[in-house]
């Protein structure tokens, strides 16, 4: 893996992502009355309490966390040089235990709340232009990490995921103080229509990699007025 060119460092103001306000996805909340939501919400509470009664449909829970990936799965390692010091970290850790990185890609996280070990959320998508229904993705928080030269979390896959596996998403310092964010993921495509669709389910996976990668960079670079780092 080849480390991509680097940028000036930037400057620590970038706030930690909040869920989309106005148009985009709007992160549903409960409706108001006898404690209990209506209509669309009530149909997605109930997708998360059946998420929240899951168990993850693989063995290898928190298995990103380890140097070696299990076997079995594709296996996904990408990074992104973010600048240096301990500033960038703790900016773009902040940017990724908030869910920058679904937030900036289009996703809606519900219930909101900065990841934290055991926490079930729904990711929430709509593709525009699209008469096919919102996806809804269940999925569990199963690590986090805030140390002095590693912050981020990983999260697995409940049943109505298409995927059976783990994503982690890493911003880290090495010794010479330069700030990277990586990407590590084991998977396996687990719903009909993604195995049916085996080579676009590959493609939008790849796709999506790319856009956290991104959408890490760009946070990191915002106040330096970058284009962002190119990844590896």
């Amino acid at each position: 893996m080849s480390d991509a060119h680097r940028t000036a460092p930037p400057s620590p103001a970038v706030p930690s992502p909040a869920p989309p306000a106005g148009g985009g996805l709007p992160v549903a909340a409960p409706s108001a009355g006898a404690g209990r939501p209506t209509g669309t919400s009530s149909g997605l509470e109930r997708r998360l309490l059946a998420a929240r009664a899951a168990a993850p449909g693989y063995p290898e829970v928190g298995a990103t966390r380890d140097a070696r990936l299990p076997a079995g799965y594709t296996h996904l390692r990408r990074r992104v040089h973010l600048g240096h010091g301990p500033e960038v970290l703790a900016r773009a850790g902040r940017f990724v235990l908030g869910w920058g990185c679904q937030l900036g890609t289009g996703f809606a996280v519900h219930p909101y709340a900065p990841a934290e070990p055991g926490a079930t959320v729904l990711l929430r998508l709509t593709l525009p232009r699209s008469r096919w229904p919102r996806l809804v993705i269940p999925c569990r928080v199963v690590w986090t990490v805030d140390e002095p030269d590693r912050i981020g979390f990983a999260y697995g896959t409940l049943p109505g995921h298409p995927e059976c596996g783990e994503e982690a998403f890493l911003v880290s310092m090495d010794a010479a103080g330069e700030v990277w964010f990586e990407v590590i993921a084991f998977a396996r495509l687990s719903a009909w229509y993604a195995r049916l669709g085996r080579p676009v389910a590959l493609l939008c996976q790849y796709l999506a990699i790319e856009r956290y990668l991104t959408a890490v960079a760009d946070a990191a670079a915002a106040d330096t007025g970058g284009t962002g780092p190119a990844s590896s």
